[in-house]
């Protein structure tokens, strides 16, 4: 059975920095009639950054939608046009203060493809050394290099809340 559903019309709700929302009206498989919200928001990276001693590069910063700080692997928007590697790297610069002589990717995953079409791809880096971009201006961020088993541990008591971070990290220590 073809489960595919057919956009019919669409609607721009909001058009903000960040993420656009539309309201799809669209066929369902059945013939009947519903509405889609989509969150559309561009791909973005994420990078699980190892030191030579074994350490993962994780961060601390607070996000305002849940309310607290997160423990996160780097991460950020890939710009328009961008190299995914170079995003990437960028965003490790940026928020580490860390690059790296090798960067894999890992796996591509959507965030939450009920709703939106954010697509995150996730490297691991190796072999990194200081080479720092200045950061964002609203962004405040404590570098916290953990090493594995403790990031075990931060998983496993529920510390670590933040999906992403929780992919790479699990396929890391598996």
């Amino acid at each position: 059975m073809d489960t595919s559903e057919k956009g019919c019309a669409s609607r721009l709700a909001y058009d903000g920095k960040i993420v656009r929302v539309r309201i799809d009206h669209v066929e369902l498989p059945n013939g009947s009639m519903t509405y889609r919200e989509v969150v559309e928001h561009a791909t973005a990276v994420a990078i699980a950054a190892e030191t030579e001693d074994g350490k993962i590069l994780l961060i601390r910063q607070f996000r305002y939608p849940v309310g607290k700080e997160i423990i996160e692997v780097p991460a950020g928007i890939v710009e328009d046009e961008e190299d995914l590697v170079a995003a990437a790297k960028r965003e490790l610069r940026e928020e580490t203060g860390f690059d790296a002589k090798e960067v894999r990717e890992i796996c591509r995953f959507y965030t939450s493809p009920g709703f939106s079409n954010e697509l995150i791809v996730l490297y691991h880096a190796k072999d990194i050394f200081p080479s720092s971009l200045p950061g964002d201006d609203d962004e405040f961020i404590n570098l916290m290099p953990t090493g594995k088993k403790e990031c075990l541990r931060l998983i496993e008591s529920g510390a670590i809340e933040d999906a992403k971070t929780l992919v790479a990290l699990l396929t890391l220590l598996r």
